[in-house]
C-alpha cells in the first residue's frame, strides 16, 4: 500500500473543491468579464505581462516534462508547483485588465483573421476544460497515486502546454490592434 495516499475523507473534500473550481473559475471569469471599472488607468499594460507569464509557464512545463523524464522528482514537483502559481498570477492579471479596460477588438483580415479566431476559441475552451484536467491530475500526485497521475499527465500536458502557448500567440496576433 502507498503510504503517501491522504485519508478518503481528506481526498473526498479536496475532489468536491476541484468541482467547484472548476464551475467557479470560468464563471467568475465571464462575469467579471462583463464589470468595468472605469477610471482606473493602474492596470493597462498587463497584456504583455500576462502573456510573458502564459510563455514562462510554458517553457517551466516543458522542464518539468524533461525533469521527471530524468527522474528528478523534486524539481519536477517545484517546476509544477511554480506553474500553478502563474497559472493564479495569469488569471489574476487577465481578470484585472478585462475589468478595467474594454476589449480590443482584432483588425486583421482575411485569412489571418479566421486563423486568429480559430486560435482565440480553441484557447478559450481548452482553458476551461484544463482547470479540472490540471487540478486533478495534480491530486493524483499530492495523494502518491503517481500511476494515474501519469495516465492523466498524457491528457492534461499537451492540453496545458497548447493552453499557455496560444495564450503567448493570441497575444502577439492582437497587440497591433491595442489603443
Amino acid at each position: 500500500m502507498n503510504t503517501n495516499l491522504k485519508s478518503p475523507s481528506e481526498i473526498k473534500r479536496v475532489k468536491i473543491l476541484i468541482k467547484i473550481a472548476s464551475v467557479a473559475i470560468p464563471l467568475v471569469v465571464a462575469i467579471l468579464f462583463g464589470v468595468q471599472l472605469k477610471g482606473i488607468e493602474t492596470f493597462k499594460n498587463l497584456p504583455p505581462v500576462y502573456a510573458t507569464i502564459n510563455g514562462l509557464t510554458a517553457v517551466l512545463l516543458i522542464l518539468a516534462l524533461m525533469a521527471i523524464k530524468s527522474g528528478k522528482r523534486k524539481l519536477h514537483q517545484q517546476l509544477i508547483n511554480t506553474c500553478m502559481i502563474l497559472s493564479l498570477l495569469f488569471l489574476l492579471c487577465y481578470v484585472l485588465y478585462h475589468m478595467t479596460n474594454a476589449s480590443t477588438a482584432f483588425g486583421g483580415l482575411g485569412i489571418i483573421k479566421y486563423v486568429y479566431y480559430f486560435i482565440l476559441i480553441s484557447h478559450i475552451l481548452l482553458s476551461v476544460i484544463v482547470v479540472p484536467l490540471v487540478l486533478y491530475t495534480y491530486l493524483f500526485a499530492w495523494q502518491g497515486n503517481f500511476e494515474k497521475h501519469k495516465k492523466w499527465t498524457r491528457i492534461t500536458f499537451p492540453i496545458w502546454l497548447y493552453v499557455a502557448i496560444t495564450g503567448v500567440v493570441v497575444y502577439l496576433m492582437i497587440s497591433p490592434f491595442y489603443k
